[in-house]
């Protein structure tokens, strides 16, 4: 990760000033650097130790820096990682063009690369992206939204870059398609039940853990599957505060959505979707050969679920 820290630095480097301060204010911010780690360890798992690991696990990360850019501007959001967003900071318009920069910074990285297939994968994963982003817009507001409609927008927005950054790996150490599947299966397990963890702990964690305000999905009108359960699982009064909550992005009275929340066992719900999720992240990983990085990915699906933040 040293490494990749050093490609990330030196790759966001720009003769314009403004895009060297939002760039450095995003990155010092930190964050898990799930993604790239992903790249790292299935590549190593499968035997691949070249240096142009390090580039694509800091390409994966700048398209989840990317979109991290464009969708605080979208949410209006004003908090990330416990600090200012960028948007708050520096302005809608300064955000969405560094989100443009970072992007194209990218794919300047993958060609360097010069693998038609990590083109493929790439290329794919960022249009998925764009329809998940889309698709969550579509939702906003609206209580009525399926729960297999919801998971769609997750695998499009969260779990897509995760299922990249795993097939990565295995595109370098040139693969099989079944072990590439298995990786990206993987990935996909792994960034969905990564998701579901990040949309229960709106409701159960605080927000100096979270380093977000807590009750932002619900001021942003997101009908996230907490919230789907416990409409399912309420009583109609119950039903209705949550209903007009979700169609108002309504905030007001969060202390009593909480407690509908945890009284319906939507929480543990929620967790246990995501607990089935990594389970099956751990069942792709037979795949693969024994050895620490296969060790390390299968400590990755514990602490996915098992986390407060």
């Amino acid at each position: 990760m040293l490494q990749v820290d050093a490609v990330i630095n030196r790759r966001l480097a720009s003769r314009v000033a403004l895009i060297d301060q939002i760039g450095q204010y995003i990155i010092s911010a930190g964050g898990k650097r799930i993604r790239p780690r992903l790249v790292l360890l299935f590549a190593r798992a499968l035997g691949f130790d070249g240096p142009e690991r390090f580039e694509l696990a800091a390409t994966v990360e700048f398209i989840h820096t990317a979109t991290l850019l464009h969708d605080d501007v979208v949410d209006e959001s004003s908090l990330r990682r416990g600090r200012r967003t960028a948007n708050e900071l520096f302005g809608n318009a300064a955000s969405v063009l560094v989100g443009d920069f970072v992007y194209s910074r990218a794919f300047q990285m993958m060609v360097s690369v010069n693998r038609m297939r990590v083109l493929e994968v790439l290329a794919d994963a960022t249009n998925v992206i764009a329809e998940g982003e889309v698709m969550q817009l579509m939702n906003m507001h609206d209580p009525d939204v399926a729960v297999d409609d919801y998971l769609r927008v997750i695998r499009f927005k969260t779990a897509k870059l995760f299922e990249a950054s795993a097939r990565l790996g295995a595109v370098l150490a040139d693969a099989d398609l079944p072990v590439e599947e298995a990786c990206a299966s993987y990935g996909r397990a792994l960034g969905t039940s990564f998701q579901l963890v990040d949309d229960l702990l709106d409701y159960e964690g605080a927000t100096e853990q979270l380093g977000k305000n807590v009750g932002d999905d619900l001021r942003e009108g997101k009908p996230t599957l907490p919230l789907l359960i416990a409409m399912e699982r309420g009583s109609e009064d119950e039903r209705a505060l949550i209903r007009h909550a979700i169609e108002h992005g309504e905030v007001a009275r969060l202390p009593d959505i909480v407690r509908i929340v945890r009284s319906t066992g939507a929480l543990e719900a929620t967790r246990e979707a995501a607990r089935a999720e990594a389970n099956e992240a751990r069942c792709a990983l037979e795949a693969l050969p024994v050895s620490q990085f296969r060790e390390a990915l299968l400590d990755l699906c514990v602490r996915s679920v098992e986390r407060s933040s």
